[in-house]
């Protein structure tokens, strides 16, 4: 029961949330997966680790799916989801949590400046 309610939370939260918060979730579930990708590494757990990198490259796809490229910063922002989306192939394939935390240092920074971004947005509106 409580499990189908968060379910239904989860959903409703999706559903109805803006362009600037789906890109925001989508980041926090990056780093969610890859954390989950690390843990599963020093485990062992290579099916695990390698489900959690899926998951992340395919939040990188939906990320360069959604760019707009008109807007000159989306060509710098598939260049640099295309990168970390080859060194996500490269972590799973090799099982490396060096590259892993690369990854990740990348997210954490997109995910601050984009909480930054709609914090001015915001404001501003």
């Amino acid at each position: 029961m409580l499990h189908n309610a968060a379910q239904t939370y989860q959903s409703n939260q999706v559903t109805t949330a803006t362009p600037g918060e789906l890109t925001l979730m989508l980041y926090n579930g990056a780093l969610k997966f890859i954390k989950q990708a690390k843990i599963a590494t020093e485990e062992k757990n290579v099916t695990k680790a390698h489900d959690a990198c899926l998951k992340v490259q395919n939040i990188l796809y939906e990320l360069m799916s959604t760019l707009n490229s008109e807007i000159e910063i989306s060509k710098e922002l598939v260049k640099m989801y295309d990168y970390m989306l080859h060194r996500m192939i490269e972590a799973n394939i090799q099982k490396d949590i060096k590259i892993l935390s690369e990854v990740e240092d990348y997210f954490i920074q997109f995910r601050d400046t984009w909480k930054e971004a709609m914090i001015l947005a915001k404001n501003q509106g």
